[in-house]
């Protein structure tokens, strides 16, 4: 049972003890844009750093439109910090000057560096002092040619590394699979790999400028296409969202059938995940058990909504369908026998010496490490950081119905391996709970109209990690900026690391072990 003292917010905290600039407030609660208070350059980055050496991380870091009254029209940044120990959410504001530019928080805070470095390449504002202010998503050979005939982008400045018998890869971004494109540059000695250097972009899609840009009607399908394995998740934030900034709260009925789904894209991706660490290293009964069983995840998913994927289950207001009784009866036996297959065939892989010679100590990334970037998910949670939103930050059925958090100590391929398996476990267990539990009820309430100045910040648990969508209203109650955080934007440094020491061969095994999403990190 989770502790109940995380779903109410501490008494305010004394002057010496946290920064009182910061308002404090709860996951999915609207505030008024004029509340949030704003602060100037210098104490921006003193208030963040004391946030996060007190147990907060960044969660966000972005440009919201300007306020007149308060910047003289210069842009505002917004900085949400996640105190996941008090279940609450920091969010402090700066003030940019008129020369474009604020202090970087990289310098102190790494997590900070993809934010900054996003920051300055769609809103050139410079943040003065990043170790390494280089292209987040931007290609100097997609850029529009001078008069010369060649790109004004300076090539990217990938990381050198000189020296006898250093020697560097290049992979990518085109792969020999079906994956997404990715370029990743080693640089080696020998087999061993000294730095592992990545470059994305190319799913660039401007997918947060289409919300703003698509009417409303059209805003349900852009959630559920930012990353296509996460379809249930991103649009599960943006409901959650929309329902705080026009103050309706789903049924409880609808709330069970959200998680419901939730778990089952949660269970469809760590099934698949297992079966495909199975296939990076030849064992080919636990690739293929597990390829099926995540067949079988798929195909309830398919029961509730007519999607595989769970495309247009989840609406604003609550869920457009709903479970019969016979297709109870259907699921629950479904999941008993899957429920089986899946633990058989986990304690067999498990089991396998093979299996523990490969995943044991590769790609291994400390808490401490863990911890200083800012790792959310199943990848956190294997270096022993005990962080999930759904007991952190519980949102609609997270609230009454706890899974306990799965942790592992190592943080190498095989805790990774485990973690997945443990919260796979509990995800069936929920599941089989909720459907034997549940009884009839309303779908979803009508929507209402936005409030108008207000902001939002709608943090989901998906099956990757933290998911959060940050939106704003302005004066006519119309959407004025969204933002949108998947869990891979927080890993992937953490993929860079764990490769170092490591041997060259061992990184598609590594890479699989994280499993994250090209198009979730470049929108």
């Amino acid at each position: 049972m989770a502790d109940d003292s995380k779903n109410h917010l501490p008494p305010p905290e004394s002057r010496h003890q946290a920064p009182s600039d910061l308002l404090w407030t709860t996951n999915d609660f609207a505030v008024a844009l004029k509340d949030v208070p704003t602060v100037p350059d210098d104490r921006f980055k003193r208030i963040c750093e004391s946030a996060v050496s007190r147990g907060a991380r960044l969660s966000a870091l972005l440009v919201l439109p300007s306020k007149p009254a308060a910047t003289n029209g210069t842009s505002s940044i917004l900085a949400v910090l996640a105190d996941d120990t008090r279940g609450r959410i920091g969010l402090i504001g700066l003030a940019v000057p008129r020369s474009n530019s604020f202090e970087s928080l990289s310098d102190v805070l790494p997590q900070a560096q993809a934010f900054e470095r996003e920051i300055f390449e769609s809103h050139a504002i410079r943040p003065n002092g990043h170790p390494w202010l280089k292209p987040l998503r931007a290609h100097a050979e997609l850029a529009p040619a001078g008069n010369g005939g060649s790109s004004p982008v300076p090539k990217h400045p990938f990381f050198q590394v000189a020296g006898e018998g250093i020697h560097e890869v290049a992979v990518g971004p085109v792969h020999a699979g079906i994956i997404e494109p990715g370029h990743f540059r080693f640089q080696c000695h020998g087999e061993t790999v000294l730095n592992l250097e990545i470059q994305l972009g190319y799913q660039h899609r401007g997918a947060e400028e289409l919300f703003l840009r698509s009417k409303p009607s059209r805003r349900l399908a852009i959630a559920e296409s930012i990353a296509g394995d996460t379809v249930i998740g991103h649009a599960l934030a943006y409901c959650r969202a929309l329902e705080s900034l026009s103050g309706i709260e789903p049924p409880l009925h609808a709330q069970v059938l959200r998680g419901i789904v939730l778990e089952l894209e949660r269970l469809s991706n760590h099934v698949g995940d297992l079966g495909a660490l199975c296939n990076d290293v030849g064992y080919l009964p636990g690739a293929s058990w597990m390829g099926r069983l995540r067949g079988e995840f798929l195909n309830l998913l398919m029961e509730l909504s007519g999607s595989r994927f769970g495309r247009g289950f989840i609406i604003p207001g609550g869920v457009r369908f709903d479970l019969s009784a016979t297709q109870k009866l259907t699921m629950l036996a479904h999941l008993a026998k899957a429920d089986r297959d899946f633990n058989e065939t986990a304690e067999l892989i498990f089991d396998t010496p093979s299996i523990g010679s490969r995943f044991e100590y590769t790609g291994t990334v400390a808490f401490e490490t863990a911890q200083e970037l800012g790792l959310v998910g199943p990848i956190a949670r294997a270096s022993g950081c005990s962080r999930d939103v759904r007991n952190d930050h519980p949102f609609d059925v997270y609230r009454f119905a706890h899974i306990p958090v799965a942790t592992a100590e190592s943080g190498d391929v095989m805790a990774r391996a485990l973690v997945r398996w443990l919260e796979a476990q509990r995800s069936i267990t929920f599941v089989k709970e909720q459907i034997a539990e549940l009884a009839e009820g309303q779908l979803a309430h009508e929507s209402e109209p936005l409030k108008p100045n207000s902001l939002v910040v709608s943090m989901v648990e998906g099956w990757r990690g933290e998911i959060a969508h940050v939106a704003t209203s302005g004066p006519d109650g119309q959407l004025t900026s969204y933002k949108v955080i998947d869990p891979s934007f927080h890993n992937w440094p953490g993929l860079a690391i764990a490769l170092r020491d490591e041997q060259i061969s061992d990184f598609p095994l590594c890479n699989k072990s994280f499993n994250l999403s090209y198009a979730g990190h470049d929108l």
